[in-house]
């Protein structure tokens, strides 16, 4: 009987680790100090909307500096013309966007659209209450605009979610 317990106690512990994405992923950690590069520290995700927060050092304690979060979490519905698109984004406590990192797209007819680096470029520094509106405030993509467009939205939204939840209310207006 002790067998049995021990293999279900490590699989749960498995499956435990992997969906908490804890930020000592090598991959996940050098995509957080892109978004947040003075932040010393990262916490494990959660909290609603699920997050990470990035920490730097200030009057000698960890301050929080901003937060990370997944597209795909927070807006699960919002899909490219080839299926949903992983998009990490990473929010200041004054609600700009720190930058966005394309984590996974999968495009049928090659990588034009959202993967390019001028496409998480335009976003660094973007305020949370600008329109977000392709062709407008948001550079457009022929032959991309589905893709474009939804990411676009889900970064949006996403963003504004997290900004209403975690953010101080001065702040969000």
């Amino acid at each position: 009987m002790r067998v049995p317990s021990f293999v279900l106690s490590c699989v749960l512990g498995a499956v435990v680790v992997v969906a908490g994405q804890s930020p000592t992923d090598p991959k996940l950690l050098a995509e957080l100090k892109q978004l947040f590069p003075s932040a010393t520290s990262f916490s494990p995700k959660g909290g609603a909307p699920p997050h990470i927060t990035a920490y730097v050092n200030g009057a000698g304690m960890q301050v929080a500096a901003g937060y990370a979060f997944w597209t795909t979490e927070l807006e699960p519905l919002e899909r490219g013309y080839h299926g949903p698109i992983k998009i990490l984004v990473g929010m200041d406590r004054k609600g700009i966007l720190a930058g966005v990192i394309v984590v996974e797209n999968h495009e049928p007819y090659g990588n034009f659209s959202v993967e390019p680096p001028q496409f998480a470029l335009q976003f660094k520094g973007k305020d949370i209450r600008d329109p977000f509106k392709v062709g407008r405030d948001v550079d457009a993509v022929s032959r991309a605009s589905i893709t474009i467009e939804s990411a676009t939205r889900a970064i949006r939204n996403s963003a504004r979610r997290v900004a209403r939840e975690l953010l101080p209310p001065d702040a969000q207006k």
